[in-house]
C-alpha cells in the first residue's frame, strides 16, 4: 500500500471502521465476509456530515442507522445515493475478504474457529497498515466478547508489524455502529458482498439492484478477487487449501 503524506510531509493517521458478516460457527453460510472503510482522520467530519446530508436529502434522521438489512423499496434512494457517494468521493477506500466455508478444516491446521478468524482478520487489515503512517482501527460491537477479541485484535496486528509499542498502530476500539457513519457504510457494501456471493441468498430486488449498482459503479465482479494492490474497492476471495493426502 502506498505511503500517504500530508501537506507538512508528515504521515497521515488514518481511521479503519471495520465490520462482519456470517463470522460465527453456527451461521452455517458459505461465505464469511470480513471488510473494512478507510479514511484519513482529517477527513473524517466531513465525511460523516456528508453521509447524515444523504440521510436527511431522503427524509430520514441524520443520525438513523443505514445497513444492509435495511434496503428496502422504500430506502433504496438513499442506500444508491450513499454507494454513489463512497465510490465519488477519492478519500473513502474499501477492502474486504470473502472467506469461503467450504473444505474448511480446522482441526488439520490444529486452530480453533477463532484462531481462523483472526488469521482472516489480520490479512484483512495488514493489506492497508505500513509502518509510516498511524492507524486507528473501529471494530462494531457484537457480543460480550467483543472487547477481548479487540484486545486480541490489536496484538496479533502489532505483532506482524513489529510495532510492539503501538506507535503505529495506536487503537483497536469497540464502537456501536448505530453511532459511527462509517461503520455503516462498511455493513452495506460487506453485506452487499456476501449477497452476491452466496448462491442461496433470499431475492430481494432493492438488494439485488444496489448489487448491481456497486458493480457498475467499482467495475468488479464482485465474485473473485482484484488485484492485491487495488486501493478504492479492494476484494481477496479466500479459499481453504485442499488437503493433496487426501
Amino acid at each position: 500500500m502506498r505511503l500517504f503524506l500530508n501537506s507538512g510531509g508528515m504521515p497521515e493517521e488514518f481511521n479503519l471502521y471495520c465490520d462482519e458478516s456470517c463470522h460465527l460457527p453456527a451461521d452455517h453460510e458459505p461465505v464469511m465476509v470480513l471488510g473494512t472503510v478507510w479514511l484519513p482522520e482529517d477527513k473524517r467530519r466531513e465525511i460523516f456530515s456528508r453521509i447524515r446530508d444523504i440521510k436527511q436529502n431522503h427524509g430520514m434522521y441524520p443520525d438513523a442507522e443505514m445497513k444492509w438489512t435495511k434496503v428496502s423499496n422504500s430506502k433504496f434512494a438513499a442506500y444508491r445515493d450513499l454507494v454513489d457517494y463512497f465510490f465519488d468521493d477519492d478519500d473513502l477506500h474499501f477492502r474486504a475478504i470473502v472467506a469461503h466455508r467450504g473444505g474448511l478444516d480446522h482441526e488439520r491446521f490444529n486452530q480453533s474457529h477463532d484462531d481462523w478468524y483472526y488469521k482472516v482478520y489480520y490479512q484483512l487489515i495488514s493489506n492497508v497498515l505500513t509502518s509510516e503512517n498511524a492507524y486507528r482501527v473501529y471494530v462494531d460491537i457484537k457480543d460480550t466478547l467483543g472487547g477481548a477479541k479487540a484486545r486480541t485484535l490489536h496484538e496479533i496486528l502489532c505483532s506482524g508489524m513489529y510495532d510492539f509499542s503501538a506507535e503505529s498502530l495506536t487503537r483497536v476500539q469497540q464502537v456501536r455502529s448505530d453511532e459511527v457513519q462509517a461503520i455503516q457504510l462498511a455493513d452495506i457494501l460487506i453485506g452487499a458482498l456476501a449477497f452476491a456471493n452466496r448462491p442461496n441468498a433470499n431475492p430481494s430486488k432493492p438488494k439485488t439492484d444496489l448489487v448491481d449498482r456497486i458493480r457498475v459503479r467499482s467495475g468488479k465482479s464482485l465474485d473473485r478477487s482484484t488485484p492485491p494492490r487495488e486501493a478504492k474497492f479492494n476484494i481477496f476471495h479466500w479459499t481453504p487449501q485442499p488437503n493433496i493426502n487426501g
